[in-house]
């Protein structure tokens, strides 16, 4: 085992070698701050159908309670914003993210790299990794490790790389040498283009979205018929959507990421209006293989087509 003054940054130095943007390392500890306005979200409906977020409230509230005898919280971030983006300006708008391989099983991957690494280092120790999986709030964590702050469209935000970025977590029942995070402040200052951009109007206040409004719920979490209230606003969104990363100034900063991982399948960008109408379920089992497309599957991507189709044809 190293001198302890070491250990953490060789963490992070081994976090950088997997491909992470930061790291950092804080006490695990009860989310006192965020209990009130996520359990005020909840209590106006706004999660919708995403009835997980209702459930195990305090372990998301404490890692303590996902853990045993959890001592440690290890955020990471990983950066997916692409290096080209799909070139038919009349298809249909995937969101960024999904572009390659679904994320859950790259980031996990790299986190149980960095448990491997940290047991190495340090010593035995139980850990689980999360990566917006599990009940977990990822943002709140980032947030209290100074990796950026929370904007107004409710994304972290990070001044140096903008908020094209997972983020994820190593919850270890361990103590490790911690940062000293000093709050980001916030930087949004007068600014309301997220607000202001969204189609459907989900960020119905300061840091508040109502998902049920918002496309990337629409496209991916609703299950049944979508919202007939919401026709047209979609531009031509059928799987998430980045409108309120896209305009926002933060974003300028967004460097391409270098996640072989994330490369798009080589058919995706060049698909037109026609071939996403026109595709059958063996090419889109071809397209979006480990793909996390798979989410909403090829009826719920049929579906948002359909929904979508006047937004295509004006």
């Amino acid at each position: 085992m190293q001198n302890t003054k070491n250990i953490s940054e060789s963490i992070k130095i081994k976090a950088k070698e997997l491909g992470f943007l930061e790291c950092a390392i804080i006490p695990a500890d009860f989310l006192d701050e965020e209990e009130k306005y996520f359990k005020t979200w909840l209590d106006a409906g706004m999660h919708g159908e995403m009835g997980y977020m209702a459930r195990n409230v305090e372990k998301r509230l404490d890692p303590r309670l996902l853990l045993e005898n959890a001592k440690t919280v290890i955020v990471v971030l990983q950066n997916y914003f692409p290096q080209k983006t799909q070139q038919n300006p009349d298809a249909p708008v995937l969101s960024k993210y999904a572009y390659g391989t679904d994320y859950h099983f790259v980031m996990k991957d790299k986190l149980k790299k960095l448990l491997a690494f940290i047991q190495e280092q340090v010593g035995p120790c139980n850990a689980r990794p999360f990566v917006d999986s599990a009940p977990v709030l990822e943002r709140a964590w980032a947030s209290r490790a100074a990796l950026g702050w929370v904007g107004k469209n409710s994304n972290l935000i990070s001044v140096q790389h903008g908020s094209f970025f997972f983020i994820g977590e190593l919850i270890l029942d361990i103590e490790l040498p911690y940062d000293n995070p000093k709050q980001v402040a916030d930087h949004c200052g007068t600014c309301t283009r997220c607000i202001d951009a969204c189609p459907t109007k989900a960020i119905v206040n300061n840091r508040v979205v109502d998902a049920r409004k918002c496309i990337s719920y629409q496209t991916i979490e609703l299950k049944g018929d979508l919202d007939e209230n919401l026709k047209g606003k979609f531009e031509n969104r059928i799987f998430g959507c980045d409108i309120c990363q896209d305009v926002c100034p933060w974003n300028l900063k967004s460097n391409p990421h270098d996640e072989e991982s994330f490369q798009p399948h080589p058919k995706l960008l060049e698909l037109s209006n026609d071939d996403w109408h026109q595709m059958e379920r063996p090419f889109f089992n071809e397209l979006f293989k480990n793909s996390a497309v798979k989410r909403a599957g090829f009826k719920g991507i049929k579906r948002n087509l359909k929904f979508v189709e006047s937004d295509i044809n004006g």
